[in-house]
């Protein structure tokens, strides 16, 4: 039976109160206990302690939504936040005693809310006598013993990453970032933390951290030339051996990559994005993995090392703060050392506990200055706008983020060799309740259409290569049979894929049969009312996250860069709003792809 947190108190309770003090919280339920013998009449020593984890925090203190500028809602009612974690924590610790856990992360901390935009961007942590980012006060206050690097750490460059890793009193761990030259770890691959026990022998758990190979793609312009990313299943081969060698009892890995063995960019790399189930079934040694990056919800998941027949436990507690993961440990001392007798794990959900006030009140006037920060005015609109459609229907205001990006790509290309081509952009639906109100615009408005830290390049692209690409987006719906009912919540994200891997390409126009299977769906693809011609060039205003692989889309990642700019899309929306100063989808709002069945639209 995996071990879960009712059978764990239960068990734990067991072994009496004078074993608690012992271990170091005299609160705590006692977690050590003398079992029956193994038959040479001494009972062996055990020992319980939890590692508690959290994942792809993403910004989020608390339990705000800075682009709606309220409390943080959804359909599943689920909140965020450190805040909220700190709570769990805290009972946690009351409960097993705080001697008797850890608390780790896995990766994107610094990126995700205006709150993390903030304190990289308008008043930087890089800056001299530069405030202390809400994260790093959080997370030391709440007292993690380590962290994982994400992906998204590296978004903002280096010295950012680096001033926060200062600012942190534990360590960021990441044994597969190497400086390029050296191939050193450019960052600290472990952490060896040393657990009490009643038995005078303490237990040594090691914490290996891993993050993920497409920073190489994603954050190139950050982190090229400059550190290497190999893959997680050589690394953790080369490190856990090393841990155990240093009388490592337990080895916990803390894994920036999602366990389904795969990866969103393709052949660009020869290393797996998701690879934390193939460390665990190729690595022998290691007895649990806490899992991030995918923002999904494993509370636990067994697998089988191929080399040893043993079972690795794998969590991920989604994102955001909304879980947080235990990992529940049961040891038993066995000839001059503690082995790991039985593991499981579990998650707990923070919309069942109140924001610790410490927290909150903390970090105050931080929020208070985000929060007036994103409601300053930068323009109005004529009308409302929003993406509720957007998924299978062209809408306004995705429209606007591709007009945005045209324009600021024609600019910059004005006067140069490729002036002459026509310009096309791609834009994806990132949220389904971003919405431009009519009226009055704010940041936070035009802030919310694009969530992401995304920057803007050019890149060159025939007709033929724009058709392939418009037909990997396709993929996207569900195929449906022409006169069969039409269930919008049942149309999209065939393969599991996600809103943001879904682009519309405007500049052109096409319909997509979705009566057809994936592949040829595109219908009528036409320039300026003629049909795209094969070997015709077009300039195609991407973001980088594209460009460099990211979601697999193909041609972009190979093609030729005309221009890139370091400046954040959203930015540069924001800056058009203001120089415009009154926004009318009257002026660009255009229907240039719809969704048909054997020639008929579907809405």
């Amino acid at each position: 039976m995996p071990l879960n947190r009712r059978t764990f108190l239960g068990r734990s309770a067991v072994a009496g109160a004078g074993v608690a003090l012992a271990g170091g919280v005299g609160s705590g339920p006692a977690v050590a206990s003398e079992a029956k013998g193994h038959g040479h009449g001494r009972p062996p020593k055990r020992y319980s302690f939890t590692v508690m984890g959290t994942t792809d925090l993403h910004g989020n203190v608390f339990n705000w939504d800075y682009f709606t500028d309220k409390e943080f809602d959804d359909k599943a009612h689920n909140d965020v936040g450190l805040a909220k974690i700190s709570t769990l924590v805290n009972q946690i610790r009351e409960e097993r005693g705080r001697r008797n856990t850890l608390l780790i992360d896995a990766g994107d901390t610094i990126q995700g809310t205006q709150l993390s935009y903030y304190y990289a961007k308008i008043d930087p942590i890089t800056a001299k006598r530069g405030p202390v980012h809400p994260m790093a006060q959080a997370m030391n206050r709440i007292g993690y013993d380590a962290a994982a690097l994400g992906n998204h750490e590296f978004n903002y460059g280096i010295p950012v990453l680096r001033k926060f890793e200062e600012q942190c009193d534990f360590p960021l761990l990441g044994a597969n970032a190497l400086d390029a030259k050296t191939l050193r770890p450019a960052f600290a691959p472990y952490v060896m933390k040393r657990v009490r026990t009643p038995h005078g022998r303490d237990v040594r758990v090691a914490v290996l951290g891993l993050t993920n190979p497409g920073i190489a793609i994603w954050d190139k312009a950050n982190v090229g030339g400059k550190m290497v990313f190999p893959g997680l299943e050589e690394q953790a081969a080369k490190w856990v051996p090393k841990l155990r060698s240093m009388g490592a009892d337990v080895v916990v890995v803390s894994a920036h990559s999602g366990s389904s063995g795969t990866s969103s960019y393709g052949d660009q790399l020869p290393y797996v994005e998701n690879a934390a189930g193939l460390v665990a079934e190729q690595v022998p040694g290691i007895d649990a993995i806490l899992v991030g990056h995918a923002h999904s919800e494993i509370p636990e998941y067994f697998v089988t090392n191929k080399e040893t027949g043993k079972q690795v436990v794998l969590s991920e507690p989604l994102k955001w703060g909304q879980r947080l993961t235990l990992f529940d440990f049961d040891l038993v001392w066995e000839k001059g050392r503690w082995v790991v007798e039985k593991v499981g794990a579990s998650v707990l959900n923070s919309n069942a506990v109140p924001e610790d006030p410490r927290i909150t009140s903390m970090l105050g006037d931080e929020h208070k200055k985000v929060v007036a920060y994103v409601n300053q005015v930068i323009g109005t609109s004529v009308a409302a706008m929003s993406t509720a459609d957007a998924p299978w229907k062209d809408e306004p205001v995705i429209d606007l983020i591709n007009l945005v990006q045209a324009e600021t790509v024609k600019a910059a290309l004005a006067g140069g060799e490729y002036a002459a081509l026509p310009v096309l952009s791609q834009a994806a639906c990132f949220s389904r309740t971003a919405a431009i109100p009519a009226g009055e615009v704010t940041i936070k408005d035009a802030a919310g259409l694009y969530p992401f830290e995304n920057t803007l390049e050019a890149r060159l692209l025939t007709g033929a290569q724009l058709k392939d690409y418009l037909e990997y987006s396709a993929r996207y719906y569900v195929q449906t049979a022409a006169g069969a009912p039409v269930d919008t919540s049942k149309l999209t994200n065939a393969e599991n894929i996600p809103d943001y891997n879904y682009d519309v390409v405007s500049g052109v126009s096409y319909d997509i049969d979705i009566a057809k299977p994936a592949g040829s769906r595109i219908v009528g693809l036409s320039f300026e009312g003629a049909p795209v011609d094969a070997a015709a060039q077009f300039v195609f205003a991407v973001n980088n996250y594209r460009a460099s692989g990211g979601g697999n889309f193909p041609h972009v990642p190979g093609s030729k860069q005309l221009w890139a700019n370091s400046d954040e899309i959203r930015n540069t929306i924001i800056g058009w709003v203001q120089a415009k100063g009154s926004v009318d989808p009257a002026e660009f709002a255009s229907v240039d792809w719809r969704l048909t069945r054997d020639g008929v639209p579907v809405f």
